[in-house]
């Protein structure tokens, strides 16, 4: 049976564990995080990647679990409203499509569901090399014994450590998007009813929306800004700079650097692309955003990573195909419908993708090679 290393236990990863162990073969997961990952932003399954979610048992549940928004309002910099839709949002498109917005605390979960008890998972771990051999792949990792598989694959984010380590460094591959974004949690201060609020006030802004039956919402804040000078996993030094920005807004600023401060699943990071040449590297392959993230601005980060996980899943668990070859033909499968993914996030800076360029995105690949 073929062994397969899965550095992250993201949405890419979990989708990936489980559609590999439903082909016969043996994945294991590695996650940095000693526990599923909560909070984070809606996230959203669009096109094609509705087909992923149900053919592994998951479109109902996943329905079932959606936003429920009855629409935006759009403020100026002090709070006044200056337009508002009951016909779509900015963070999940036409409120009447077949598209899912769902909390990706939630998605995970329901992927990770799928895999607990067949998968083998190594939470609270990390990759600190491969070294790679005719026999596979040994795995050195932080804190368990070393380990050889016959596959490794890296679904491991947009700091991907598989990527850092069979293919150079981030610089080589990230494209800087001109700004950052910070996602945090706090209670419905705002006593908003299923409807989201959005305001710009010169380079930065944010979008709120209520979540868990209206007892809590999800702040979504970004700035624009240069790449910053400094370590992307220092949760202390981001909050700070985060905060002070927030402090520095004229509507509800108190209360939202307050809401940043105090978040215990504060995140933050740039918008930024991975572009790679070539995603496999001998037996190491990578996966979602670490070989091709598309940034939030795209809205389809989410789907890449189910479509990539069942494209790849595909590919390897077909009877008698070797690595190299499977991972050649997952490569020309997806490439197309990447780069379309991709250019939603440039198309239209400052605001979102046009509609025909998003449908025609989402639906650019088949599922059956």
């Amino acid at each position: 049976m073929t062994t397969v290393l899965i550095s992250g236990g993201g949405i890419a990863g979990s989708a990936l564990a489980h559609l590999l162990h439903h082909r016969g073969l043996e994945p294991t997961v590695v996650e940095r995080s000693p526990a599923l990952r909560r909070g984070g932003q809606a996230v959203d399954i669009r096109g094609v990647a509705l087909e992923v979610v149900d053919r592994m048992g998951l479109l109902e549940q996943a329905r079932e679990l959606r936003t429920r928004m009855r629409g935006m309002s759009i403020l100026d910099a002090d709070g006044n409203e200056i337009d508002r839709s009951t016909e779509a949002t900015f963070s999940s498109g036409r409120l009447d499509s077949a598209d899912i917005e769902l909390l990706r605390e939630d998605l995970v979960r329901l992927l990770h569901e799928r895999t607990r008890k067949d998968v083998e998972h190594l939470f609270g771990d990390s990759l600190t090399a491969l070294t790679e051999s005719d026999d596979g792949v040994r795995a050195d990792f932080a804190h368990g014994p070393s380990r050889t598989f016959d596959l490794v694959v890296g679904a491991d984010g947009l700091h991907s450590t598989v990527r850092r380590l069979a293919f150079g460094p981030q610089e080589q591959f990230s494209r800087h998007l001109g700004s950052y974004v910070s996602v945090f949690s706090a209670e419905n201060f705002l006593g908003l009813d299923n409807w989201q609020t959005w305001l710009r006030d010169g380079d930065a802004g944010f979008g709120i929306m209520p979540v868990r039956d209206n007892t809590e919402l999800r702040i979504a804040f970004g700035f624009e800004s240069g790449p910053l000078d400094g370590d992307h996993r220092d949760t202390g030094w981001l909050r700070g700079l985060v905060t002070e920005k927030l402090g520095a807004l004229r509507w509800e600023a108190a209360r939202l650097a307050e809401a940043a401060a105090e978040a215990p699943d504060f995140y933050c990071d740039a918008m930024a692309q991975i572009h790679v040449d070539r995603w496999s590297r001998g037996r190491v392959v990578l996966l979602g955003d670490a070989g091709y993230c598309a940034s939030p601005l795209s809205g389809q980060g989410t789907s890449l990573a189910l479509v990539g996980a069942h494209v790849l899943a595909d590919e390897l668990g077909r009877a008698g195909a070797g690595h190299r070859a499977a991972f050649g033909r997952y490569e020309e499968r997806m490439r197309p419908f990447v780069t379309l993914n991709q250019a939603l996030a440039t198309e239209n800076p400052g605001g979102p993708a046009s509609e025909e360029s998003v449908a025609r995105a989402k639906n650019a690949i088949g599922l059956d090679a």
